[in-house]
């Protein structure tokens, strides 16, 4: 399967979901069903596109990551 226009995601995309998904199921979800449920699910997709945007991503992106490090020292 060939995913075209993957758009690159940052790292804080990933932990976001990831910190979402655990403060949302351990603290939400035995307050209230409803919103946890969502909450639960919204992060479990935001996790799901950072991984696509992982695995499908253009490889042209991580070619520029490590630069805006490198010109700000020059």
């Amino acid at each position: 399967m060939v995913l075209n226009n993957v758009a690159p995601l940052k790292g804080g995309y990933m932990i976001t979901s990831i910190v979402g998904f655990i403060i949302s199921a351990v603290y939400v979800f035995p307050r209230n069903y409803t919103w946890g449920l969502t909450f639960t699910i919204f992060f479990t997709l935001m996790f799901v596109a950072s991984m696509i945007s992982m695995t499908y991503g253009p490889d042209e992106a991580m070619y520029h990551v490590g630069q805006k490090k490198e010109n700000k020292k020059n």
